[in-house]
């Protein structure tokens, strides 16, 4: 059993870096191709490239962009600009802990290199290896989540946590992938997620383009479908993980997992080691990006919202462990207490195998 999948949000093309657009999606597979690391800094920040694991391929290479364009041949002036390329690509979503750590490897790196030459070497060599663990830690996390994933189940999910949010094959998505793959008939219910639409738009089309039978529902629909028994499971993404469990992940993920909580349907959060943060003690200490309040008061750039109406447009918000069943990594299921499973997944000793205690 091989699991594959045909899209790619973020290439390496020798000298440049490619990546699928996805703001244009589904419309049109429109790609763009940046030779310098501003322009990558900008389709981060517009969320041309989006998804955490996403994001730190896209920003390790946008930093090899950077390193590649410096014109000096003095090792510590060299190292000093990159430090204002990486400075300027962590700065675009302070959120998803991947883009900094990302950076930071790269950065780390590069610090190896005997001379300049060298150090540019290692620059794309670093941001390359980080996008090779990607795919094969998605490919990892989805053999994981398909154990906790019942045959005919019906699976709620939100935002999107695919292909193209993380260079590989995903991750709640990856694990309905690798559930179909072993045989399994999986139903997903996906929740349009606004303001700008990531599983009408992204998940949707994902999950039609390969087959698998996919229902779009309202957002405040959600609990509708729970309470009568219609959801088997919720499965998220993650755009950062604290170390006590709690996790930031798309603005609704937080309602959702009280949702479930409240009708004892499991909540599951699939997400990279990439994507856990020991250094964070609490959720309370993740920063949460708040984006243009033209995101909430226009869909697709036409105004819903009378003129003068104010709106705040948070992106993330913070699931308390204590509503999460289970989350999901390439290294093994972590369950409570999180601020022991998890360390012990970032160390490579696995807790628990598949199935479901909750």
């Amino acid at each position: 059993m091989e699991l594959r999948c045909t899209v790619s949000p973020v290439e390496w093309r020798q000298d440049r870096v490619r990546i699928l657009d996805q703001t244009r999606l589904p419309w049109e597979q429109s790609f763009i191709e940046m030779r310098d690391y501003l322009a990558v800094a900008n389709a981060i920040r517009e969320m041309r490239v989006r998804g955490a694991p996403a994001i730190g391929v896209a920003g390790a290479y946008g930093a090899a962009l950077g390193a590649l364009a410096i014109q000096t041949e003095d090792r510590e002036a060299f190292l000093g600009e990159l430090h204002k390329v990486i400075y300027t690509l962590a700065a675009t979503r302070p959120t998803a802990v991947n883009l900094t750590w990302a950076l930071r490897r790269v950065g780390q790196a590069v610090s190896r290199g005997r001379d300049v030459l060298q150090m540019k070497s290692l620059a794309v060599e670093e941001a390359q290896k980080i996008q090779h663990e990607e795919e094969l830690a998605t490919e990892r996390l989805g053999r994981q989540g398909a154990d906790l994933i019942p045959d005919g189940a019906t699976v709620l999910t939100h935002c999107n946590a695919g292909a193209l949010a993380t260079c590989g094959c995903g991750t709640a998505l990856g694990a309905i992938r690798t559930a179909k793959l072993q045989g399994k008939q999986v139903r997903v219910l996906a929740t349009e997620t606004r303001p700008l639409l990531q599983g009408a738009r992204l998940t949707a089309w994902e999950l039609a383009q390969e087959g698998i039978p996919v229902t779009l529902i309202a957002d405040s629909a959600a609990g509708h479908f729970m309470s009568r028994g219609k959801v088997d499971c919720v499965i998220v993404g993650a755009d950062r993980v604290a170390a006590n469990g709690d996790v930031a992940n798309k603005v609704g993920t937080y309602s959702l997992a009280v949702l479930a909580a409240e009708n004892g349907v499991p909540f599951y959060v699939a997400a990279p080691l990439s994507t856990i943060d020991l250094t964070l003690a609490s959720g309370d200490q993740i920063p949460i990006e708040e984006r243009s309040p033209e995101e909430v008061t226009h869909i697709l750039g036409s105004r819903t919202a009378p003129e003068g109406v104010s709106a705040f447009n948070p992106a993330f918000d913070v699931t308390p462990s204590r509503y999460i069943t289970a989350i999901i990594t390439p290294a093994g299921i972590a369950r409570q207490p999180y601020i022991v499973s998890l360390r012990q997944a970032i160390e490579g000793r696995t807790q628990v195998g598949g199935g479901d205690n909750a």
